[in-house]
Protein backbone atom coordinates (compact mmCIF):
# COMPACT_ATOMS: atom_id res chain seq x y z
CA UNK A 1 0.00 0.00 0.00
CA UNK A 2 1.75 3.43 -1.11
CA UNK A 3 1.11 5.97 1.33
CA UNK A 4 -2.11 8.78 0.52
CA UNK A 5 0.01 12.17 1.17
CA UNK A 6 -3.25 14.16 -0.42
CA UNK A 7 -6.96 14.24 0.42
CA UNK A 8 -9.68 15.72 -0.93
CA UNK A 9 -13.43 15.69 -1.46
CA UNK A 10 -15.22 16.94 -4.39
CA UNK A 11 -19.03 18.21 -3.71
CA UNK A 12 -21.97 19.09 -5.95
CA UNK A 13 -22.50 22.18 -4.31
CA UNK A 14 -26.57 21.43 -4.59
CA UNK A 15 -29.23 24.16 -3.25
CA UNK A 16 -32.99 24.39 -3.35
CA UNK A 17 -34.89 26.22 -6.23
CA UNK A 18 -36.52 28.39 -4.25
CA UNK A 19 -33.69 29.22 -2.12
CA UNK A 20 -30.03 29.10 -3.66
CA UNK A 21 -27.93 30.99 -0.83
CA UNK A 22 -29.01 28.65 1.69
CA UNK A 23 -27.06 25.73 -0.60
CA UNK A 24 -24.17 27.92 -1.35
CA UNK A 25 -23.92 29.07 1.94
CA UNK A 26 -24.19 25.43 3.29
CA UNK A 27 -21.38 24.36 0.70
CA UNK A 28 -18.88 27.07 1.15
CA UNK A 29 -19.54 26.04 5.37
CA UNK A 30 -18.78 22.50 4.27
CA UNK A 31 -14.96 23.94 2.16
CA UNK A 32 -14.72 25.85 5.97
CA UNK A 33 -15.38 22.21 7.56
CA UNK A 34 -13.09 20.04 5.82
CA UNK A 35 -10.48 22.70 6.56
CA UNK A 36 -11.18 22.20 10.01
CA UNK A 37 -10.92 18.68 9.72
CA UNK A 38 -7.59 18.18 8.42
CA UNK A 39 -8.80 17.53 4.00
CA UNK A 40 -5.64 18.72 1.85
CA UNK A 41 -8.55 19.97 -0.68
CA UNK A 42 -12.37 21.43 -0.90
CA UNK A 43 -13.23 20.91 -4.74
CA UNK A 44 -16.60 21.93 -6.81
CA UNK A 45 -18.38 20.40 -9.43
CA UNK A 46 -18.86 23.16 -11.85
CA UNK A 47 -22.71 22.42 -13.30
CA UNK A 48 -24.94 24.15 -15.98
CA UNK A 49 -28.78 24.91 -15.51
CA UNK A 50 -28.77 22.95 -12.71
CA UNK A 51 -29.16 23.13 -9.14
CA UNK A 52 -25.13 24.00 -8.93
CA UNK A 53 -22.32 26.29 -9.28
CA UNK A 54 -22.53 27.61 -13.06
CA UNK A 55 -18.97 29.49 -12.52
CA UNK A 56 -16.34 28.19 -10.32
CA UNK A 57 -13.73 30.61 -10.34
CA UNK A 58 -16.60 32.96 -8.70
CA UNK A 59 -17.62 30.19 -6.20
CA UNK A 60 -13.75 29.90 -5.62
CA UNK A 61 -13.21 33.00 -4.45
CA UNK A 62 -15.83 33.32 -2.24
CA UNK A 63 -14.12 30.19 -0.77
CA UNK A 64 -11.27 31.85 -0.18
CA UNK A 65 -12.42 34.25 2.15
CA UNK A 66 -13.85 31.41 4.40
CA UNK A 67 -10.83 29.34 4.45
CA UNK A 68 -6.96 29.54 4.69
CA UNK A 69 -5.33 26.87 3.92
CA UNK A 70 -6.99 24.43 1.87
CA UNK A 71 -6.85 23.63 -1.68
CA UNK A 72 -9.59 25.00 -3.78
CA UNK A 73 -10.06 22.80 -6.80
CA UNK A 74 -12.90 22.34 -9.12
CA UNK A 75 -13.67 19.59 -11.25
CA UNK A 76 -14.72 19.98 -14.15
CA UNK A 77 -15.17 23.21 -16.22
CA UNK A 78 -16.64 22.34 -19.32
CA UNK A 79 -13.99 24.25 -21.79
CA UNK A 80 -16.12 24.72 -24.76
CA UNK A 81 -18.67 26.87 -23.10
CA UNK A 82 -15.40 29.58 -22.19
CA UNK A 83 -13.55 32.18 -23.76
CA UNK A 84 -10.00 31.27 -22.99
CA UNK A 85 -8.39 34.97 -21.87
CA UNK A 86 -11.94 35.89 -19.91
CA UNK A 87 -11.86 32.72 -17.88
CA UNK A 88 -8.32 33.06 -17.56
CA UNK A 89 -8.99 36.46 -15.69
CA UNK A 90 -11.53 35.20 -13.55
CA UNK A 91 -9.57 32.41 -12.20
CA UNK A 92 -6.55 33.94 -11.74
CA UNK A 93 -8.00 36.84 -10.25
CA UNK A 94 -9.61 33.93 -7.73
CA UNK A 95 -6.06 32.88 -7.10
CA UNK A 96 -4.92 36.03 -5.56
CA UNK A 97 -7.48 36.55 -3.99
CA UNK A 98 -6.88 32.36 -2.32
CA UNK A 99 -2.92 33.01 -1.98
CA UNK A 100 -1.98 30.43 -4.58
CA UNK A 101 -4.73 27.99 -3.74
CA UNK A 102 -6.63 27.03 -6.89
CA UNK A 103 -6.67 23.60 -8.70
CA UNK A 104 -8.85 23.75 -11.87
CA UNK A 105 -9.83 20.86 -13.41
CA UNK A 106 -10.94 21.06 -17.21
CA UNK A 107 -12.95 19.07 -19.84
CA UNK A 108 -12.77 19.37 -23.43
CA UNK A 109 -15.89 18.90 -26.29
CA UNK A 110 -19.04 19.38 -26.63
CA UNK A 111 -20.52 19.76 -23.06
CA UNK A 112 -23.88 19.16 -21.92
CA UNK A 113 -26.90 20.81 -22.82
CA UNK A 114 -24.99 22.38 -25.86
CA UNK A 115 -28.27 22.35 -27.79
CA UNK A 116 -29.75 25.01 -25.66
CA UNK A 117 -26.62 26.38 -24.50
CA UNK A 118 -24.32 26.86 -27.31
CA UNK A 119 -26.23 29.99 -28.98
CA UNK A 120 -26.87 31.52 -25.72
CA UNK A 121 -23.43 31.48 -24.62
CA UNK A 122 -21.76 32.28 -28.05
CA UNK A 123 -24.03 35.18 -29.22
CA UNK A 124 -24.87 33.22 -32.64
CA UNK A 125 -24.08 29.37 -34.20
CA UNK A 126 -21.40 27.89 -32.08
CA UNK A 127 -21.07 24.64 -34.28
CA UNK A 128 -18.10 26.12 -36.12
CA UNK A 129 -16.11 26.77 -32.97
CA UNK A 130 -12.97 24.78 -31.60
CA UNK A 131 -14.84 23.02 -28.34
CA UNK A 132 -11.58 21.07 -28.15
CA UNK A 133 -8.23 20.68 -26.43
CA UNK A 134 -7.10 23.61 -28.13
CA UNK A 135 -9.33 25.88 -26.07
CA UNK A 136 -7.52 24.28 -22.88
CA UNK A 137 -4.22 25.27 -24.58
CA UNK A 138 -5.11 29.08 -25.19
CA UNK A 139 -6.32 29.58 -21.48
CA UNK A 140 -3.32 27.68 -20.04
CA UNK A 141 -1.16 30.21 -22.20
CA UNK A 142 -3.04 32.96 -20.84
CA UNK A 143 -2.35 32.04 -17.72
CA UNK A 144 1.07 31.90 -17.96
CA UNK A 145 1.01 35.95 -18.69
CA UNK A 146 2.92 36.48 -21.42
CA UNK A 147 3.23 40.28 -22.88
CA UNK A 148 0.44 40.95 -25.76
CA UNK A 149 1.59 43.13 -28.61
CA UNK A 150 4.95 44.28 -29.68
CA UNK A 151 8.28 44.46 -26.87
CA UNK A 152 7.47 48.47 -27.20
CA UNK A 153 3.54 47.78 -27.15
CA UNK A 154 1.99 49.76 -23.77
CA UNK A 155 -1.42 50.75 -22.73
CA UNK A 156 -2.22 53.94 -20.44
CA UNK A 157 -4.38 53.52 -17.39
CA UNK A 158 -4.92 55.99 -14.51
CA UNK A 159 -1.64 56.94 -13.04
CA UNK A 160 0.31 53.82 -14.56
CA UNK A 161 1.88 53.17 -18.15
CA UNK A 162 2.41 49.58 -18.61
CA UNK A 163 2.76 46.08 -20.86
CA UNK A 164 -0.03 44.66 -21.44
CA UNK A 165 -0.78 41.40 -20.36
CA UNK A 166 -3.16 39.30 -18.38
CA UNK A 167 -4.12 40.83 -15.26
CA UNK A 168 -3.98 40.36 -12.18
CA UNK A 169 -0.98 37.60 -12.98
CA UNK A 170 -0.49 34.77 -10.62
CA UNK A 171 2.64 32.69 -11.16
CA UNK A 172 2.10 29.00 -10.43
CA UNK A 173 -1.33 29.01 -11.59
CA UNK A 174 -0.85 27.51 -15.21
CA UNK A 175 1.35 24.65 -13.36
CA UNK A 176 -1.83 23.62 -11.23
CA UNK A 177 -4.25 22.90 -14.16
CA UNK A 178 -5.59 18.89 -14.05
CA UNK A 179 -7.89 17.18 -16.73
CA UNK A 180 -10.59 15.24 -16.28
CA UNK A 181 -9.38 12.37 -18.50
CA UNK A 182 -11.85 9.18 -19.15
CA UNK A 183 -9.92 7.56 -22.63
CA UNK A 184 -7.12 6.98 -23.83
CA UNK A 185 -6.92 10.23 -26.50
CA UNK A 186 -7.52 12.32 -23.67
CA UNK A 187 -4.94 11.06 -21.03
CA UNK A 188 -2.42 10.79 -23.46
CA UNK A 189 -3.36 14.59 -24.72
CA UNK A 190 -3.01 15.68 -20.81
CA UNK A 191 0.09 13.95 -20.25
CA UNK A 192 1.32 15.43 -23.07
CA UNK A 193 1.13 18.66 -22.05
CA UNK A 194 2.44 18.38 -18.30
CA UNK A 195 -1.39 18.58 -17.13
CA UNK A 196 -2.37 16.73 -13.86
CA UNK A 197 -4.83 13.55 -14.05
CA UNK A 198 -8.04 13.08 -12.73
CA UNK A 199 -9.84 10.15 -13.12
CA UNK A 200 -12.68 9.43 -11.04
CA UNK A 201 -15.79 6.69 -10.84
CA UNK A 202 -16.53 6.88 -14.39
CA UNK A 203 -14.49 5.67 -17.52
CA UNK A 204 -14.50 4.74 -20.61
CA UNK A 205 -14.29 0.87 -21.34
CA UNK A 206 -11.89 0.83 -24.78
CA UNK A 207 -9.77 -2.38 -23.61
CA UNK A 208 -11.67 -4.48 -21.11
CA UNK A 209 -15.52 -5.02 -19.35
CA UNK A 210 -13.92 -4.16 -15.73
CA UNK A 211 -13.43 -0.96 -14.39
CA UNK A 212 -10.10 -1.00 -12.47
CA UNK A 213 -8.50 -2.38 -15.16
CA UNK A 214 -9.63 -0.47 -17.43
CA UNK A 215 -8.63 2.84 -15.28
CA UNK A 216 -4.94 1.70 -14.74
CA UNK A 217 -4.37 1.35 -18.53
CA UNK A 218 -5.37 4.70 -18.65
CA UNK A 219 -3.29 5.75 -15.62
CA UNK A 220 -0.48 3.44 -17.63
CA UNK A 221 -1.15 5.42 -20.57
CA UNK A 222 -0.60 8.54 -19.04
CA UNK A 223 2.67 7.84 -17.90
CA UNK A 224 4.10 6.39 -20.86
CA UNK A 225 3.92 10.00 -22.39
CA UNK A 226 6.54 10.53 -19.90
CA UNK A 227 4.81 13.00 -17.75
CA UNK A 228 5.72 13.21 -13.91
CA UNK A 229 2.58 15.47 -13.33
CA UNK A 230 0.17 14.16 -10.52
CA UNK A 231 -2.75 11.84 -10.53
CA UNK A 232 -6.23 12.20 -8.44
CA UNK A 233 -7.85 9.23 -7.85
CA UNK A 234 -11.77 9.97 -7.02
CA UNK A 235 -13.98 7.32 -5.33
CA UNK A 236 -17.47 7.86 -3.84
CA UNK A 237 -16.71 6.99 -0.35
CA UNK A 238 -19.75 6.87 2.15
CA UNK A 239 -18.99 5.52 5.61
CA UNK A 240 -21.78 4.10 7.94
CA UNK A 241 -20.16 4.32 11.34
CA UNK A 242 -21.66 7.38 12.94
CA UNK A 243 -24.71 7.50 11.17
CA UNK A 244 -27.90 6.63 12.61
CA UNK A 245 -29.90 3.93 11.85
CA UNK A 246 -32.39 5.61 9.29
CA UNK A 247 -29.42 7.61 7.77
CA UNK A 248 -27.49 3.99 6.94
CA UNK A 249 -30.76 2.41 5.65
CA UNK A 250 -30.98 5.44 2.90
CA UNK A 251 -27.33 5.25 1.77
CA UNK A 252 -27.82 1.23 1.43
CA UNK A 253 -30.63 1.71 -0.43
CA UNK A 254 -28.73 4.59 -2.42
CA UNK A 255 -25.97 2.16 -3.20
CA UNK A 256 -28.14 -0.39 -4.22
CA UNK A 257 -29.94 1.96 -6.49
CA UNK A 258 -26.57 2.21 -8.46
CA UNK A 259 -25.46 -0.37 -8.78
CA UNK A 260 -26.49 -2.56 -12.04
CA UNK A 261 -24.97 0.81 -13.73
CA UNK A 262 -21.54 -1.16 -12.22
CA UNK A 263 -22.07 -4.34 -14.22
CA UNK A 264 -21.73 -3.41 -17.96
CA UNK A 265 -20.18 -0.86 -20.36
CA UNK A 266 -22.90 1.83 -21.67
CA UNK A 267 -23.38 3.27 -24.77
CA UNK A 268 -21.03 3.70 -28.02
CA UNK A 269 -18.15 4.85 -25.62
CA UNK A 270 -18.13 1.77 -23.47
CA UNK A 271 -18.80 3.77 -20.57
CA UNK A 272 -17.85 2.16 -17.14
CA UNK A 273 -18.80 3.14 -13.59
CA UNK A 274 -16.84 1.82 -10.61
CA UNK A 275 -19.42 0.74 -7.45
CA UNK A 276 -19.64 2.63 -4.94
CA UNK A 277 -17.92 2.27 -1.63
CA UNK A 278 -20.84 2.13 1.36
CA UNK A 279 -20.04 0.33 3.95
CA UNK A 280 -18.27 0.50 7.49
CA UNK A 281 -15.00 1.49 7.49
CA UNK A 282 -13.03 -1.31 8.09
CA UNK A 283 -15.30 -2.98 5.41
CA UNK A 284 -14.33 0.42 3.12
CA UNK A 285 -10.76 0.49 3.88
CA UNK A 286 -10.75 -3.49 3.07
CA UNK A 287 -11.98 -2.99 -0.36
CA UNK A 288 -9.39 0.02 -1.24
CA UNK A 289 -7.06 -2.20 -0.11
CA UNK A 290 -7.89 -4.50 -2.59
CA UNK A 291 -7.91 -1.50 -5.41
CA UNK A 292 -4.59 -1.75 -7.11
CA UNK A 293 -5.30 1.79 -8.47
CA UNK A 294 -5.90 3.37 -5.17
CA UNK A 295 -3.04 1.48 -3.57
CA UNK A 296 -0.95 3.08 -5.95
CA UNK A 297 -2.05 6.67 -5.54
CA UNK A 298 -0.81 9.68 -3.73
CA UNK A 299 -4.02 12.09 -3.95
CA UNK A 300 -7.66 10.38 -3.22
CA UNK A 301 -10.50 12.17 -3.79
CA UNK A 302 -14.02 11.92 -2.02
CA UNK A 303 -16.65 12.30 -4.65
CA UNK A 304 -19.82 13.48 -2.75
CA UNK A 305 -23.11 12.17 -3.65
CA UNK A 306 -25.42 14.62 -5.02
CA UNK A 307 -28.64 13.84 -3.44
CA UNK A 308 -27.27 13.85 0.62
CA UNK A 309 -27.53 17.07 2.81
CA UNK A 310 -24.98 19.35 4.69
CA UNK A 311 -25.14 16.74 7.79
CA UNK A 312 -24.33 13.31 5.38
CA UNK A 313 -21.50 15.55 4.19
CA UNK A 314 -20.56 16.37 7.00
CA UNK A 315 -20.41 12.86 8.50
CA UNK A 316 -18.98 11.31 5.99
CA UNK A 317 -15.93 13.54 5.99
CA UNK A 318 -15.49 13.17 9.78
CA UNK A 319 -15.99 9.14 9.00
CA UNK A 320 -13.47 9.04 6.37
CA UNK A 321 -10.93 10.93 8.35
CA UNK A 322 -10.85 9.47 11.43
CA UNK A 323 -11.72 6.14 10.76
CA UNK A 324 -10.68 5.59 6.99
CA UNK A 325 -7.62 7.82 5.84
CA UNK A 326 -5.22 7.04 8.46
CA UNK A 327 -4.99 3.01 6.96
CA UNK A 328 -4.60 4.33 3.82
CA UNK A 329 -1.49 5.97 5.29
CA UNK A 330 -2.34 9.52 5.51
CA UNK A 331 -2.64 12.13 8.36
CA UNK A 332 -4.46 15.38 8.51
CA UNK A 333 -2.74 18.82 7.81
CA UNK A 334 -1.76 21.00 10.49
Amino acid sequence: MGTLRSLAFLTPGNYPDDDPFSGLDATLDLFAFGERLGFDGAWIRQRHLEHGVGSAAVFLAAASQRTSRIELGTAVIPIGYESPFRLAEDLSLADVLSRGRLQIGFSAGTPPHADLLGDLVFDGDWRTFDLGYGRIERLVANLRGDYLGDPDTVIHSPGNTQRPRLQPHSPGLADRIWYGGGSTRSVRWAGGHGLGLLTGNIVSGERSDDFVTAQSQLIEEFRASGTTAPIAVGRVIVPLDSADRRTRKRYQEYAAGRHDRTLKPHGDRRTLFAPDLVGTAAEIVERLHADPVVTSATALRLELPYEFDREDYEQILTDTVTLIAPHLGWSPSS
